[in-house]
């Protein structure tokens, strides 16, 4: 069976977005996760994947422009996380959505469509998030994984990662590594 792969970039705090609805402390939205050799497929919530077309889509086909969400220009490792989107399939968790303008983007529409996604062959899959529909997987038991990119700030006002009321949940830590300024990479073991 395919593992599911969360991957969140939080404050010290727990905070996946400040206050204006953006983590303005992460400074790229590349693959700091170590997951391209891992994953063939992608997984994010309807709440997240407008935001998450265009700005990939932006980096595509605008490799040098600064890009909406940050305003700096897209990183080395930014670009050869677009390149390796373009060719992944994407998979959306979505009640109401049906119609995506990124090619190979398909609809699964509850828990038991990503339980069906994660028993069919292949590498495994990576949950991109938003918050929401992460934490929510997680208390639904389909996650096997939480990779964490903690940064050295403590964002205050914003959405934690968990607060969404669920249940307690043990995890293994299988890996931590501090990275540069001040960064921590984690790796998590979700259930048995």
């Amino acid at each position: 069976m395919r593992k599911l792969i969360a991957g969140m970039k939080v404050s010290l705090d727990g905070k996946y977005e400040g206050p204006e609805s953006v983590a303005d402390w992460v400074e790229a939205w590349s693959d700091d996760y170590g997951l391209m050799a891992e994953v063939d497929a992608c997984v994010l919530g309807a709440g997240m994947y407008g935001g998450y077309e265009r700005y990939w889509t932006s980096v595509q086909t605008a490799p040098d422009t600064p890009a909406w969400i940050s305003g700096a220009p897209p990183t080395p490792a930014e670009r050869q996380w677009a390149d390796f989107i373009r060719r992944t399939p994407h998979y959306v968790l979505s009640a109401t959505l049906d119609h995506a303008d990124w090619p190979d983007t398909a609809f699964i529409r509850g828990v038991a469509d990503l339980a069906a996604l994660k028993q069919q062959a292949g590498k495994s899959i990576y949950l991109v998030g938003g918050g929401r529909t992460t934490a929510g997987l997680i208390d639904a038991g389909v996650v096997d994984e939480l990779r964490l990119i903690v940064y050295p700030v403590i964002a205050g006002d914003g959405k934690a990662l968990f607060a969404t009321g669920g249940r307690r949940q043990g995890l293994d830590l299988r890996r931590a590594e501090p990275l540069g300024d001040g960064r921590v990479r984690l790796a998590y073991g979700i259930g048995g």
